[in-house]
């Protein structure tokens, strides 16, 4: 697709290309900082609660889930690597109201995530800063987020691979000093810890297997953003070879990265005990000497909250574009800057965050929760509308065109069927607490009004090019 005439305040025309330059390392990054979030770095100590050591369990099963989730996106968009991703495939497989739901969904679901990170940032700030207004710190944080994205995807690619970096460096760090603790005895007078705390307080699976299903529902909203692999489709420089490297890698990464660092806490101090006195990850620098722990992990928490507002706007612009390339969104959100950048579709976005700053003179505490479960359910929706179209696909394929694709789904169709039942497990486990039933109220009742919409102004998809977008070469 050529690119449009340039309009006169530095666009082009509708439908105008996005441009190939992610590459795979901010591929990499960009999901592994989406997921590796404040959560992780407070000690997930509800989920913990929960499941006492056997969290680990929830991790690793979860994870495995998300594999086949993501092993079923890699091979649509290796096939067809186009902005919107999972919006498109939806569309394309599934129907038009299915994309429409997605995309919109998906939008929906990154803006109430970023009203949290925002408000985030204004928290940890208020510790360093405890007489300034917190709005203040919600503003600038999506000021400096949305700046970074409205310049180019380059530089959003460079701010994000950066912002990871950090929370990876310092997990790592983590990881090692706390083998040094259990296997060496270092910050505890010479005397190996060991790792008996994970069965000498009740057991591994103290609260048996109902815990570790009833922390299910936590676990997934930590590996909320994977899924973001796929809309960078559209803008990857090659993207037959760095999604499918990107997917395989960023999974296990994250698996080691959770798994390893709550291995570690969960042998250094007792389960029952975790949150209970701050954060385990300046317990344990602090244990090893580090005095400025709490002011090096404040930092993190700010950097992870940051990412993920970062790769939120990312988001939701890029889905908002695709949106409208398909008629199911004002036509003036297709419009692309110089740079390539949807420029129109990222101001919507901001602009409707600042409702977050507002959020930070109006909330109350249960908002969090309920931003939360909102948003678990909205990544359950995306992530059922993926194995979903991915079965379509595959059944749409002939016998010639199945054997030509060149990344595909382990064990079709088993292993999306059984990544479908775990899904469904999951909305009746938020169903059952009362907490996050709320996200069962909320997210149906958006699907019914975006359903309504669809229909009373019909939405019906255009005809748009496939691929469009600017080759790097």
């Amino acid at each position: 697709m050529s690119v449009g005439n340039q309009l006169p305040h530095g666009e082009s025309a509708q439908g105008g290309p996005l441009k190939r330059e992610l590459g795979e390392r901010h591929i990499r990054l960009m999901a592994l900082g989406a997921c590796i979030g404040v959560g992780l770095f407070l000690g997930s100590a509800k989920a913990i609660e929960m499941a006492g050591p056997a969290i680990m369990l929830s991790y690793i099963i979860g994870g495995l889930a998300i594999l086949v989730i993501m092993r079923a996106l890699g091979e649509m968009a290796v096939h067809n690597p186009v902005a919107g991703s999972f919006s498109r495939y939806a569309q394309d497989y599934l129907g038009p109201l299915a994309g429409f739901l997605t995309g919109w969904n998906y939008w929906f679901l990154w803006l109430v995530t970023c009203v949290a990170e925002i408000t985030a940032v204004a928290v940890y700030m208020g510790i360093w800063f405890p007489d300034v207004p917190r709005w203040i710190w919600a503003l600038a944080a999506l000021v400096s987020m949305g700046s970074i994205n409205l310049i180019a995807v380059k530089a959003f690619g460079e701010f994000e691979f950066w912002f990871a970096l950090i929370k990876i460096v310092t997990i790592i760090a983590m990881v090692i000093g706390g083998v040094g603790i259990i296997a060496f005895g270092f910050g505890n007078d010479g005397v190996a810890l060991g790792i008996s705390n994970l069965w000498t307080h009740g057991g591994f699976m103290p609260n048996g297997v109902t815990g570790v299903l009833m922390s299910l529902q936590m676990v997934m909203f930590a590996y909320l953003g994977v899924e973001m692999i796929g809309l960078t489709a559209g803008e990857a420089r090659n993207p037959q070879k760095t999604i499918p490297n990107a997917i395989g890698s960023v999974f296990w990464r994250i698996l080691l990265f959770y798994v390893g660092a709550l291995f570690v806490i969960l042998s250094i101090y007792p389960w029952n005990e975790i949150g209970t006195q701050g954060s385990p990850f300046v317990m344990t620098f602090e244990r090893l000497g580090i005095k400025t722990a709490a002011g090096i992990i404040n930092f993190v928490v700010i950097t992870a909250a940051l990412s993920s507002c970062n790769g939120g706007i990312f988001s939701t612009g890029r889905m908002l574009y695709s949106l409208a390339q398909n008629g199911q969104a004002p036509a003036g959100f297709a419009k692309t800057s110089n740079n390539g950048v949807p420029r129109r579709a990222l101001l919507l976005s901001i602009f409707a965050l600042l409702l977050g700053v507002l959020l930070n003179y109006l909330v109350p505490e249960k908002v969090f929760v309920w931003v939360t479960s909102i948003a678990t359910f909205g990544a359950i929706w995306t992530w059922v509308m993926i194995l979903l179209a991915q079965l379509k696909f595959r059944k749409g394929l002939s016998p010639s065109e199945r054997a030509a694709l060149k990344y595909r789904m382990w064990l079709y169709p088993v292993s999306s069927y059984l990544a479908l039942a775990f899904l469904v497990l999951v909305v009746g486990l938020m169903a059952y607490f009362p907490d996050t039933r709320v996200a069962l109220y909320v997210g149906p009742a958006f699907l019914v009004l975006l359903t309504v919409l669809f229909y009373l102004f019909k939405l019906q998809p255009t005809n748009v090019q496939q691929g469009a977008v600017r080759s790097a070469s």
